[in-house]
């Protein structure tokens, strides 16, 4: 399954060993994992600036990503409305990418539900639908 992760999981995987952490360890080892170089530089941003990562820890994991993800692209915006239009890059990118799934805290985001054929959810329901029994074989690669 194509997964896109969303910047606010993927430094919640960083700062903490809670599910975001083990939402990525399952993607990098059972899905294919897409980001976008927006995400990217968030990352690094939100690592350096807000979380006062050195900057060796934030290069090796932005490393990590960049080598084991497919780097999308935005493509046209998709016809929504969001208060935060910060927003559209990234689902744009998720859309271009032809992902399955987009994994996102952000709330207004996962209340759209889908975009455009992608399933928009959160860390919390991206794990539940993982260790489904039904849907456990169902969303391997």
């Amino acid at each position: 399954m194509r997964v896109f992760v969303d910047t606010n999981v993927l430094v919640s995987a960083v700062a903490t060993r809670g599910l975001c952490a083990d939402v990525l360890r399952e993607v990098l080892a059972s899905h294919d994992l897409s980001v976008s170089q927006q995400v990217l530089d968030e990352v690094r941003r939100t690592l350096r600036l807000k979380l006062g990562a050195g900057p060796d820890l934030a290069a090796d994991f932005i490393r990590l990503l960049q080598q084991n993800a497919v780097i999308a692209q935005p493509a046209r915006s998709p016809d929504v409305e969001l208060r935060d239009r910060d927003d559209l890059p990234i689902l744009s990118a998720a859309v271009a990418a032809q992902a399955h799934v987009l994994v996102t805290g952000d709330q207004e985001l996962v209340e759209l539900g889908s975009v455009e054929g992608v399933q928009i959810v959160s860390p919390r329901q991206f794990w539940e639908r993982l260790k489904s029994p039904g849907l456990r074989r169902a969303t391997r690669r």
